[in-house]
């Protein structure tokens, strides 16, 4: 099974007030395709740095980040925006639908920046949205939908680029427990299907849906274990 993520040496730091404020001190972790894993830690541990930095939403100080063949440690901005608008799906806490849109619509967004016909991009959002089992939901805009609804209706967004790599920021932070369970089911399904999954959270329940959990503190990576007992 090959590497879909390699990290190497990756550290990255902030400059406030002329300060380098290192969040980040010298990440390795390699991430294999069809992979299903989470990462932990405190507020702080740089968790969401790192988050940012596989997502290609930012760029390290120091060090390799390998994405799936390409070092996209060195790439501009636009490179990076291609990058994730073909390779990446990212669902968040908070879900950033567009409420004037439909779901279809709100699904198909993504399609839009790929310069995609409105035919092609229609078609591929009511996939997507098969895929969650929210096909007959289509129509509906976000006010007629429930917080589970709705973060599907996010997770289908996520997946109409056919990405190889499906990020998940506290997916189930804004959820009620019997919410949430449902969504790492699909979470579960998709990954079956052949995506990896990375998943961010501070939630141990919800950890325990990965097949790898990998704890960060104080910048480092802590642990990086296996699930024996995985949901």
């Amino acid at each position: 099974m090959s590497s879909v993520i390699q990290l190497r040496g990756i550290e990255k730091s902030y400059f406030m007030a002329g300060q380098a404020i290192p969040v980040l001190k010298g990440i390795d972790l390699d991430i294999l395709q069809n992979e299903y894993v989470a990462l932990m830690g405190p507020s702080g541990s740089g968790k969401s740095t790192l988050m940012n930095i596989l997502g290609c939403l930012d760029s390290p100080t120091n060090g390799m980040y390998n994405l799936n063949g390409h070092d996209v440690s060195t790439m501009l901005d636009d490179e990076l925006a291609e990058i994730r608008n073909t390779q990446i799906g990212f669902v968040f806490q908070q879900f950033n639908l567009l409420p004037r849109l439909t779901a279809a619509e709100n699904v198909a967004l993504p399609l839009v920046y790929a310069g995609i016909s409105k035919k092609e991009r229609i078609d591929r959002a009511m996939v997507a949205l098969e895929k969650v089992g929210l096909a007959e939901r289509s129509h509906h805009k976000s006010n007629e939908l429930s917080g589970g609804q709705i973060q599907r209706v996010a997770i289908a967004r996520a997946l109409v680029n056919n990405p190889a790599i499906l990020l998940a920021d506290e997916p189930t932070g804004n959820l009620d427990s019997k919410t949430s369970v449902e969504v790492m089911e699909l979470f579960g399904k998709i990954h079956s299907g052949g995506n990896t999954v990375i998943l961010v959270t501070h939630e141990e329940d919800i950890a325990q849906y990965a097949h790898r959990v990998v704890r960060l503190r104080d910048g480092l990576i802590e642990t990086d274990t296996y699930n024996t007992s995985h949901k």
